[in-house]
């Protein structure tokens, strides 16, 4: 399943196909497709991200994130809200801060490219048996 921070953007996983030498490998990876606001994103370069027509992207469920985290609903829609406009408030003055979302990656700034880090344990996790092709193209 894909999901859209308003604002921010889509986390999703997509299947490609590599050719080795001997077999074909279908590897599962994360990727993250910014969606902000331009005037966010200027004098930044960021990396094309494709997700195919074919996923099902949904908006992020702040229901289920109020009962995990035992927040009310009104405080948490507030707080993702809140988080994703100082976010891009940051990146609008030129203040390259890194984004952290546990147990996903890290959305960094280097060099003006803003991009998406994914830790290893969610690449892996998501492909076992050609991990190591998903690390190297992630």
């Amino acid at each position: 399943q894909s999901v859209l921070v308003a604002a921010l953007g889509t986390f999703a996983m997509v299947q490609e196909r590599f050719h080795g030498k001997e077999e074909v490998y279908v590897v599962r990876r994360p990727v993250f497709q910014v969606d902000m606001d331009a005037s966010c994103l200027r004098e930044l370069m960021v990396p094309p991200v494709a997700i195919p027509d074919d996923v099902e992207i949904q908006p992020l469920n702040y229901r289920w994130l109020s009962r995990a985290t035992s927040f009310p609903l009104h405080v948490v829609e507030g707080c993702v809200q809140e988080t994703v406009l100082l976010y891009s408030f940051q990146l609008r003055n030129r203040q390259r801060l890194a984004f952290a979302f546990k147990d996903i990656g890290v959305l960094s700034c280097k060099d003006n490219v803003l991009c998406m880090r994914f830790y290893y344990d969610c690449v892996a996790g998501l492909e076992s048996e050609a991990g190591w092709i998903a690390l190297l193209r992630t």
